[in-house]
């Protein structure tokens, strides 16, 4: 199965958010590569917010692009199988956590929003990720800076999108 028809297929498993996820699917019939970079009508991510859920907190990532906190994700790749796998290698590699595991369920939100040319959109597919006892994160070169922060701190330094998924993420927990 490609990456293309996982993504089909976790999308239309996904529960939440109907006009949402029906436009990822019809973005996604409209664009066979939809899942790449190279797409610049826009094209899926995916993510996960990586918590620890017994300190009550998560560990978010000064973007180096963005300049702003945000949760790990980024571009699916070739070798990625599933949009899940794409989430959780690209928490591992931003978080340098090793031992995370998605959090059951699928997919906790999706979030569509604009980016700079030649792109349009990024059509992210966000997981929640659990970190193991003993968690030792390490910055990435994608990173300005890798912190954890308590629940009641997020809304404090993250953009609403990050906000939201910490929500529903508690809210699955």
């Amino acid at each position: 199965m490609s990456l293309h028809d996982d993504a089909v297929l976790v999308l239309k498993a996904y529960e939440g958010q109907p006009e949402l996820r029906q436009a990822y699917l019809d973005h996604l019939s409209a664009h066979p590569d939809g899942m790449w970079k190279a797409c610049e009508a826009g094209h899926l991510t995916a993510s996960a917010l990586v918590i620890d859920p017994e300190r009550g907190r998560v560990l978010l990532t000064l973007h180096k692009k963005l300049n702003m906190w945000l949760q790990m994700g980024g571009h699916c790749e070739p070798g990625d199988t599933t949009v899940a796998a794409a989430a959780l290698r690209e928490a591992e590699e931003e978080s340098g956590v090793a031992g995370l595991t998605l959090l059951a369920g699928g997919p906790v939100r999706l979030d569509r929003h604009p980016i700079p040319a030649p792109c349009h959109w990024h059509l992210d597919v966000q997981y929640a990720a659990l970190a193991p006892a003993g968690a030792v994160e390490a910055i990435s070169d994608e990173s300005l800076d890798l912190r954890w922060f308590g629940y009641d701190e997020v809304a404090t330094v993250a953009d609403a999108s990050v906000v939201n998924l910490l929500e529903a993420t508690r809210a699955r927990l």
